[in-house]
């Protein structure tokens, strides 16, 4: 573990937050642009992992692991995500054969 912080250090907390809104950009423009239900549970997960990039970053640079504690219950939270998420993928397939989003329009009141 000690080699893993210490090549953390190395390289700037700049870059890191620089990777992490790129990720996050991209996994907030998937979630916008795109229709297909998978693809929008993957860029979810692509931004929990931004985050959680960026907690593990900061939480190495300053010695303190409750960034690192943090980046455990998102874990928790992101698979309870998927879960529930293939769960209503399920039953969309099964109800209206097809799993784009705009056919749920259905399902207003």
């Amino acid at each position: 573990m000690k080699d893993m912080s210490v090549a953390l250090k190395f390289i700037p907390l700049d870059h890191y937050v620089l990777l992490c809104i790129i990720l996050f950009s991209i996994g907030v423009l998937g979630v916008l642009y795109r229709r297909n239900t998978i693809i929008i549970i993957m860029c979810i997960e692509l931004m929990l992992n931004s985050v959680n990039l960026l907690l593990t970053a900061f939480s190495v640079y300053h010695s303190d692991p409750t960034g690192q504690i943090f980046v455990f219950f998102i874990m928790v939270v992101a698979a309870a995500e998927v879960a529930v998420g293939l769960a209503i993928l399920v039953m969309m397939k099964r109800n209206i054969d097809s799993v784009d989003i705009n056919l749920l329009s259905r399902l207003k009141w």
